[in-house]
């Protein structure tokens, strides 16, 4: 199982907006590193932190899981869309995409300001300077002191026999 951060400017898709959807394809990412990350490495079942970016404040505001792993974002092949990429083409994909659904909302929301706080979370990429990925990558450790810190406790597994 991986772990991922997703960023989101709420105005533009809000974690109450997946929460109200059910599911959503994340369409429209435009970096390739992040693409790579959609098409490549994200599978079914991987944790999702759900960001809100470029709003004060900015902080993880939401727990999602992966349904479905990367597949071709149809958003690029919509002329009407806003990331419609006429070089890609449905037979040859240049943007990928994978589907989420919510699993729980953090409340309180986890603000960046207190994620700096968090000496676990000091390696994190998104408290790097310059950081900029809309997807990225989570390590386990980070991934479980977020849990703690919104105070999420382990699911415990089930014991057959």
């Amino acid at each position: 199982m991986g772990y991922w951060l997703f960023k989101s400017e709420p105005d533009s898709y809000s974690f109450a907006d997946l929460v109200r959807d059910g599911t959503t394809g994340w369409n429209g990412v435009r970096n390739f590193q992040a693409r790579n990350f959609l098409r490549d490495a994200i599978r079914a079942g991987d944790g999702v932190l759900f960001y809100h970016s470029s709003t004060d404040p900015a902080a993880v505001v939401g727990i999602a899981e992966v349904v479905e792993a990367g597949h071709p974002d149809p958003s690029a092949f919509d002329p009407k869309s806003d990331y419609h990429d006429p070089k890609s083409k449905p037979d040859a994909p240049t943007w990928f995409q994978v589907t989420i659904k919510p699993v729980r909302a953090v409340d309180p929301p986890l603000t960046l300001a207190r994620l700096r706080e968090v000496p676990a979370l000091a390696g994190m990429e998104l408290l790097r300077k310059g950081s900029r990925l809309s997807v990225q990558p989570v390590s386990e450790g980070e991934w479980k002191a977020i849990q703690e810190l919104a105070g999420i406790k382990p699911a415990k597994k089930s014991r057959k026999g």
